[in-house]
């Protein structure tokens, strides 16, 4: 959703009031971009096991809703979900989760591997729930790039400049997405691009006509710094560039002003501003594949943000159980599950978004890993 500062006081008619309005003042924006400063800090040049898991929890998710667990050992992490943070009128069979655990071991294993202790990710089975196990070695320090382009990357849920990525730096993004067990399909060329827009119309246009999916999206939508600040976690208005205001002011106003036609109109324009849109497919449909798809994309988002190129998400085809076979068999691959769809082109960043503090994603201790 995108509105103008405008168009809600307008609305509202609160325009000679607003800065006296609670939740959206100077004070709490400071200490949201404190808290950001201090989350994002660089990883130490000889970091405990809990730095790994802090830079980890930097991955991308679904609606930020971190969706995981932290277990550790002697030289080893172990990555569980956490079903009670899901969401389950947009990700029914937790497919998003298990994305989201494949992104945060992929951040885990580069935070290691560029302060020299390579490590290995295997994928376990915990009862109906796979886990990604993350043993650290030693090793000649790799993926530095990537290691510090952890705390810079976000999801930048705006419009872009329109230019295509050059050839070199297009190159670099297929390779960086290169993994084992995962398929990915770039597109560049203008009407394929459409092609999939007619899709996220069509997706999102279902989603929006689902009052469960509505009311689902704004529960997780935090409209004003000191929310996000209070639960660190959410969709902070200022991350997808909305302005900022009071908790009941802005369920008002996404009731007004989050509607079908001004939604599709907003992913035409991101769509058509962007230089690309790069597909996500495991060989696998089940929870280990979308691990490996979690950890494809995130090499790919660590690359681009290397590039100074932004990527955002727009997954509603696959997210629609009846869109999501016809949207496989336009891209040639009938009977196949694509797990992401992600636009990519340059533009300015927008505000960081938070995580929940280490200490509350960590396993208690009678859970730590002990073989």
């Amino acid at each position: 959703m995108t509105w103008t500062r405008r168009e809600f006081l307008a609305a509202s008619g609160v325009m000679s009031t607003y800065p006296l309005l609670g939740g959206c003042g100077d004070s709490g924006m400071t200490r949201y971009e404190e808290a950001v400063a201090a989350l994002r800090e660089e990883l130490p040049a000889e970091p405990a096991l809990r730095d790994f898991v802090r830079y980890a929890t930097l991955a991308p998710n679904s609606h930020n809703t971190q969706p995981w667990e932290f277990r550790l050992g002697a030289d080893r992490v172990e990555i569980l979900p956490d079903l009670a943070r899901n969401c389950p009128v947009v990700d029914p069979d937790d497919h998003h989760v298990f994305v989201s655990l494949g992104c945060a071991a992929e951040n885990l294993l580069v935070a290691a591997n560029a302060r020299n202790r390579a490590g290995e990710a295997v994928v376990n089975l915990d009862g109906t729930s796979a886990t990604a196990r993350i043993t650290l070695g030693n090793g000649a320090g790799i993926d530095r790039e990537l290691c510090d382009a952890i705390p810079r990357r976000q999801s930048t849920r705006s419009e872009y400049d329109g230019q295509p990525v050059s050839r070199e730096e297009l190159a670099a993004l297929e390779s960086a997405a290169t993994m084992p067990g995962v398929n990915t399909f770039f597109i560049t060329d203008r009407g394929k691009m459409d092609g999939v827009l007619d899709y996220v119309i069509e997706g999102n246009s279902a989603q929006i006509d689902d009052p469960a999916f509505v009311e689902e999206l704004k529960n997780w939508i935090r409209f004003n710094p000191e929310a996000a600040v209070e639960t660190n976690d959410g969709l902070f208005a200022a991350c997808s560039g909305n302005p900022t205001l009071p908790t009941w002011l802005g369920r008002f106003m996404f009731d007004r002003f989050f509607t079908r036609d001004a939604e599709n109109d907003k992913y035409a324009k991101q769509v058509r501003s962007s230089a690309g849109i790069v597909i996500f497919v495991a060989e696998k449909e089940d929870q280990e594949g979308w691990i490996n798809v979690g950890r494809s994309f995130q090499r790919f988002a660590l690359q681009a943000t290397a590039l100074e190129i932004r990527h955002a998400h727009l997954n509603m085809p696959i997210e629609v159980a009846h869109i999501r076979p016809e949207f496989a068999r336009w891209m040639g691959i009938p009977g196949r599950r694509p797990d992401l769809i992600i636009r990519f082109g340059k533009a300015p960043p927008l505000p960081m978004s938070l995580r929940r503090p280490v200490k509350e994603v960590i396993a208690p201790i009678e859970d730590v890993i002990t073989a």
